[in-house]
């Protein structure tokens, strides 16, 4: 009998291991959208259905965390593509009057982004993107008085492909790019 208890432990630590679970540390459901891509096109919620992602809020005249945070995203892009992972990459400006596509495109070009997989958004107002950031990361976002800077949540979000953000990582550490390709190793 407890050899048989022993077998079936092992079975269910392989499976749980080859199961695509990560440990969580979010759970909200992405807010409908429909924004303006760096090439003009528009970008829905629903054309990322079915996709694992992940999302960020920068800002192109950004003087602080946001050249780190495109950094390690752009570092994050080549780690998943040297894994073969099939992942898509989405930054929300958090500056939509400033934030133009062209001014979005240049600043990815800056960073070496492919597009092929990574999408910065824009085409929305102040409001709009204060809201949908609040309501699908829990991040705020905010004018700061006096200045032309935004302040606005550093972290990195992971959302699965029914559109739920499950983990959120700090998006200013290069070690936490390494934390989102192990679990993305694991769910794919």
């Amino acid at each position: 009998m407890r050899g048989i208890v022993f077998a079936l432990l092992a079975v269910l630590f392989i499976l749980s291991a080859c199961g695509g679970k990560i440990e969580t540390n979010m759970s909200e459901k992405v807010q409908p959208f429909r924004f303006t891509t760096e090439e003009q096109k528009q970008l829905s919620n629903k054309d990322l259905e079915g996709q694992w992602w992940v999302a960020d809020t920068i800002f192109t005249s950004c003087k602080t965390v946001c050249p780190p945070m495109t950094r390690n995203m752009a570092a994050l892009q080549k780690k998943a593509k040297k894994k073969d992972l099939d992942v898509q990459f989405v930054s929300f400006s958090v500056d939509p009057s400033h934030d133009t596509p062209k001014q979005l495109k240049k600043f990815g070009d800056k960073f070496g982004a492919d597009y092929s997989n990574w999408t910065f958004l824009t085409g929305y107002d102040f409001k709009t993107i204060k809201k949908f950031s609040i309501k699908s990361f829990r991040n705020l976002v905010d004018h700061i008085s006096g200045s032309d800077q935004v302040m606005h949540g550093t972290s990195f979000f992971l959302i699965n492909p029914e559109g739920k953000v499950i983990k959120k990582y700090k998006g200013t550490s290069n070690k936490e790019m390494d934390k989102i390709i192990n679990d993305l190793t694991k769910v794919q």
